[in-house]
């Protein structure tokens, strides 16, 4: 879940890839999954569809333990607002919910108010619609 996601988990990130337009989303769920490399598409065993992922840099280690490296995953669910809009997720993100416009590699996105899904008002489209945390 995108709370429980430190920047010192992420900082090696060295690119973001989407799948989709992610433009069009109000939010997006993120994970960090368990992968057996550092770049190339992942598998994805979740209900819903995959949105994006993230490739890691040189820089990142595998775990000593299993080999693996730990990269975040963006998914939504089949009752997610843009398949459901006037679903369980009208209004508010899920835990894990965060806004694609405010992700960058190594860093772990915020809720806005989009993402919740309210218009933004002008104080926050001022200052990019940005919830406090």
């Amino acid at each position: 879940m995108s709370a429980l996601i430190e920047e010192d988990e992420i900082a090696h990130e060295a690119d973001l890839v989407w799948l989709e337009d992610v433009g069009r989303l109000d939010y997006v769920r993120q994970s960090l999954d368990r992968l057996p490399n550092r770049r190339s598409r992942p598998a994805y065993h979740r209900d819903g569809r995959m949105v994006g992922y993230a490739v890691l840099g040189p820089g990142a280690k595998p775990s000593r333990s299993s080999g693996t490296f730990r990269r975040r995953v963006f998914w939504l669910l089949p009752h997610d607002r843009d398949t459901a809009p006037d679903g369980l997720y009208a209004t508010g993100t899920p835990a894990e919910g965060v806004d694609p416009r405010t992700l960058v590699p190594g860093g772990k996105g915020r809720k806005t108010e989009r993402s919740e899904g309210g218009r933004p008002s002008a104080a926050g489209r001022g200052v990019g619609g940005t919830l406090p945390r």
